[in-house]
């Protein structure tokens, strides 16, 4: 039934084959291990890396204090001749938990009732704002652009005017009361987002009346 191999020659080459493919069966594991720990190591990289990013994006974001709005006074002679908010004013804070935030590397996204724009750090002085710029002005801190600590206050400054009229004269006396900022009872959102990407959506509603006011809550 069974046979035996008696030539001493013959069971040498025997063991010898099978030596060889026990050898080549353990070089094959090893390149699959290698190949498996590359893997692996370069997974674990990579979901460290997406991780931290998901945490910047969700930590690293502002919190909003409060706004208000300055109020255009009617005057004639001025191009913008009606009771409309001109200046908006966002007073922001880092949120608990966040790093460092440099405000003139942020994006501010006005959705208004009209049009929708883009704006980023611009001018120091806040009457030098426009469409596409909004200023930073120091509240509570020692920088106009950097909340770096829990307690450092930021005003951002938005012309409400010009973002709504963009490329309009609208500083010209020109008596075009059609210029006009954010009116009575008129809401628009603002989307904050952060050098890390993280965004703070906020509305901001005027008063249903501005009549005799300088300044509103919003």
């Amino acid at each position: 039934m069974f046979e035996f191999i008696t030539d001493e020659e013959e069971r040498g080459q025997v063991g010898i084959g099978t030596l060889i493919v026990f050898i080549a069966m353990v070089l094959v594991a090893a390149i699959a291990a290698g190949v498996l720990i590359n893997t692996a190591g370069f997974l674990q990289t990579k979901s460290e890396a997406t991780g931290e990013e998901a945490t910047a994006q969700v930590s690293n974001r502002v919190t909003v204090v409060g706004a208000t709005g300055n109020v255009n006074t009617v005057d004639q002679d001025d191009a913008v001749d009606n009771e409309t908010i001109q200046y908006v004013n966002v007073t922001v804070m880092r949120a608990s938990g966040a790093e460092n935030i440099n405000l003139s590397e942020a994006t501010v996204q006005w959705i208004g009732p009209d049009n929708a724009e883009t704006l980023t750090n611009g001018p120091e002085s806040a009457t030098g704002t426009n469409a596409t710029k909004f200023a930073t002005v120091n509240v509570n801190g020692d920088s106009t652009d950097v909340l770096a600590s829990q307690e450092t206050r930021i005003k951002l400054v938005l012309n409400a005017t010009a973002i709504r009229n963009p490329g309009a004269n609208w500083q010209a006396a020109d008596g075009n009361n059609n210029i006009t900022g954010l009116a009575e009872g008129e809401s628009a959102q603002i989307e904050i987002t952060t050098q890390y990407g993280s965004t703070t959506p906020y509305w901001l509603s005027a008063p249903e009346s501005l009549q005799g006011k300088q300044a509103v809550k919003l």
